[in-house]
């Protein structure tokens, strides 16, 4: 009788979490169909902006421009009803607001002509010059980039890189195009707009963050929110309002006492309240797993100030006033980010004890913060237009040797996605120079940031005046020294470590760049020391049974297989236990015998580590992968994450198994639906721990008026001890659903 019940009270939210769905939908399409956001300014009202600083001739620039598009889009009408020109004039409109000079803006207002009217390149060239026509056909070529499969998608991406390789002006008209489209999402199909959604945040948002145009990636973030999680969206933003009523006296008087403190020093400052916007919340519930509460308990406020000097001094007088947090400053003014952000971080316990978040910059790093390299076209300054300007060659010079040692477009995705999602260490050179590396990088990302050459020669290195391994991976901080030979070439063990994009596609070219009979010798070599580790060689295999093995890997023989092997483009480990399980069973997959990281037996000191998607626990059906800086990573082989390699790439899945018994505790993870009663959390960790499981952490993600969804992540010793913690849990009257979250 029970299950009925809770099978009812299921549909029942389901239907009333579809409606509210549908509601919110309905809601994003009546917005996009408004005047305001779908035809937000009039081209006149356009040109009143462009005569604030541009030149009356390259007004008329533009002006001709737009009537070209005008007259090319007649009788066109966007999904809003409005006519097609709005959409031109909106994103021209937003690259106005940024001050982009009139060649981008008459891109922008010519940029469908090409893909929606019969116009030619050829056309826009002969009337508009060759740089505009440039743009224009540079943006046309992005506008399928991502509609394809994972292979053309990738080739598509390295044609975004040359078209801004030769003009970073393309994908700024891009960015803006996308923006307005977005603004505009509700008027799409529910699969367009999920998918839309999806690019924008997968690779928009980032692009936007990696050129540093900070309030077009915010706005990339909870548009693409919106779109694809109407209902979370809503409740975040409500929430939001609800709490800044109750916030407002006390901002107000943290406001009032550091223009007070300011005021007493001399130092002329604006200061402003930071909201943290809706998506970075959503992320912070999701991947700190936060409460909403504990994450709007922090104050921001943002010190703007004239010169760069009072940025300290501002730093100096709210210490003063607020005591600083010990390890939660951070000096982005001396070491700038690498899309180019300056600014002071600190955090402060303020009044009442409560937590203060406090940036400090200047008046420019406060626009280029805002619109990143936009920022440098709007910003009078030469020098400084100059500094930012170098900073996104820089970008653009990386991502072009990128693709040209990547062996493929997937390889060349694969290093672009570590570039546009780091987490930055920053490093001494012994001249106490900075490098700035992605988060778990070695040395060897260090010595190829330094240079490709420094890369390819290293043999050894030191870390704070001390000798170390090449593997280790290096703390904010640290002083590093690599050490060359002539005689020195990259090691295919070096892509079990790399990290960075740079490094990882120039040890490739390297290996590959090798004669045949170099890289044969020494894939020899390494498998050899890999089937050392069990007594053996390859001597020893019978390779007239191994030729399933060998058409696994896309070969014929095995003088092939070793010359895969030492231009880096498989693994000797993974090769070697293909070869081993295939000539004795005893070898058919990895043992994992302990929990956390262990040394894999027999194999060369790497190490076992465990997928926190799918949390595998003793008793699940396994499979790994290897992965740079992580070693073995064993998986559910059920995983969502499994899907796409196996479906790809089915040769890096290596087999594994469970082996002997354990004392040891794994982690694994719940989501767990539950009636919105008082005491619901408390019963669920009470009975888990009844069970002698442990509950590592608990945190409720979604929630309506009836019913919570609840993320634990738990302890157990193997299967069926999480078997029994999922019966027991079952068994409480208010528990409606209970799953095991597996990617």
């Amino acid at each position: 009788m029970r299950s009925w019940k809770s099978r009812s009270a299921l549909e029942m939210t389901k239907a009333a979490a579809a409606a509210s769905e549908s509601y919110f939908v309905s809601r994003l399409a009546e917005r996009a169909r408004r005047d305001d956001v779908a035809a937000p300014c009039t081209f006149e009202a356009l040109a009143k902006n462009l005569e604030t600083y541009l030149q009356p001739r390259q007004v008329a620039q533009v002006r001709r421009a737009h009537d070209y598009a005008a007259n090319a889009h007649t009788g066109q009408f966007r999904r809003t009803g409005h006519p097609y020109i709005s959409h031109p004039i909106a994103v021209a409109s937003i690259l106005a607001d940024m001050h982009m000079d009139h060649q981008t803006l008459m891109a922008a207002l010519l940029h469908d002509v090409i893909e929606d009217t019969p116009v030619a390149k050829s056309t826009l060239g002969n009337r508009f010059g060759k740089q505009v026509a440039e743009l224009v056909d540079g943006v046309s070529k992005l506008s399928t980039i991502f509609h394809s499969p994972a292979e053309a998608q990738a080739v598509n991406f390295q044609k975004m890189a040359l078209a801004m390789a030769k003009d970073i002006r393309v994908i700024m008209v891009k960015l803006a195009d996308r923006l307005h489209n977005m603004r505009t999402i509700g008027v799409m199909s529910r699969e367009q707009r999920k998918r839309v959604a999806r690019e924008t945040l997968d690779y928009y948002a980032p692009i936007a963050n990696r050129l540093g145009m900070h309030n077009v990636k915010v706005e990339f973030e909870d548009l693409g929110f919106a779109a694809l999680y109407p209902l979370r969206a809503e409740r975040i933003r409500q929430a939001v309002e609800d709490a800044r009523g109750n916030r407002k006296a006390l901002m107000d008087e943290i406001d009032k006492s550091i223009q007070a403190a300011l005021g007493g020093e001399g130092i002329s400052a604006q200061v402003e309240s930071r909201e943290k916007h809706v998506f970075s919340i959503y992320q912070k519930m999701k991947t700190q797993h936060k409460p909403f509460k504990e994450i709007m308990d922090v104050f921001g406020f943002r010190i703007v100030v004239s010169q760069e000097d009072d940025c300290y001094r501002a730093l100096g007088v709210v210490h003063n006033l607020y005591k600083p947090v010990a390890g939660r400053f951070k000096d982005y003014i001396a070491i700038p980010k690498v899309n180019g952000y300056q600014s002071l971080h600190t955090t402060l316990f303020g009044m009442h004890g409560v937590p203060i978040e406090v940036q400090i910059r200047t008046e420019h790093m406060s626009e280029v913060a805002d619109h990143g390299i936009a920022g440098h076209w709007l910003y009078k300054a030469p020098d400084e237009k100059t500094r930012g300007n170098q900073r996104t060659r820089r970008w653009v010079r990386d991502l072009m040797e990128l693709q040209q040692r990547a062996g493929n477009p997937l390889e060349f995705i694969e290093s672009l996605k570590i570039d546009l999602f780091p987490d930055d260490v920053y490093v001494f050179t012994p001249k106490g120079e900075i490098m700035e590396l992605p988060r778990g990088a070695s040395p060897v990302d260090f010595a190829y940031a330094v240079h490709t050459d420094i890369g390819n020669r290293c043999v050894a290195c030191r870390i704070d005046r001390a000798l170390a391994p090449l593997s280790q991976q290096l703390q904010s901080g640290q002083s590093v020294e690599v050490i060359t030979s002539d005689d020195a070439r990259p090691s295919p063990d070096w892509l079990t470590f790399a990290v960075s994009g740079k490094a990882r596609a120039a040890i490739r070219h390297s290996l590959k760049s090798q004669k045949r009979t170099e890289s044969i010798a020494l894939g020899r070599k390494l498998l050899n020391r890999s089937l050392a580790n069990v007594g053996s060689s390859i001597n020893d295999l019978d390779f007239r049974r191994l030729r399933r093995v060998f058409k696994e890997f896309g070969v014929r023989k095995l003088d092939e297989v070793l010359q895969a092997i030492g231009n880096g483009d498989v693994m000797s480990y993974a090769v070697a236990q293909r070869l081993l399980s295939a000539d004795n069973r005893d070898y058919e997959a990895v043992p994992v015998e302990h929990a956390g990281p262990v040394a894999i037996r027999d194999g060369e000191g790497l190490v076992i580590t465990y997928g926190r998607c799918c949390g595998p626990v003793p008793g699940d059906a396994i499979v790994g992968h290897m992965t740079p800086g992580k070693g073995f990573v064993v998986h559910i082989e059920s995983c969502n994450n499994m899907t796409e390699t196996r479906r790809r790439s089915p040769e890096q899945l290596i087999p594994a198994k469970w082996t002997g018994s354990t004392d040891a505790e794994f982690t694994t993870t719940l989501r767990i639906g539950v009636n919105r009663k008082k005491g619901v959390i408390a019963e669920l960790a009470a009975i888990i721990a009844d069970v002698d499981a442990g509950v590592d952490r608990i945190n409720v993600v979604e929630r309506d008026a009836r019913v919570s969804s609840v993320i634990v992540v738990v302890s157990v010793q193997n299967r069926d001890h999480l078997a029994r913690v999922m019966r027991r849990l079952r068994a409480i009257p208010n528990v409606l659903t209970i799953n095991r979250v597996s990617g």
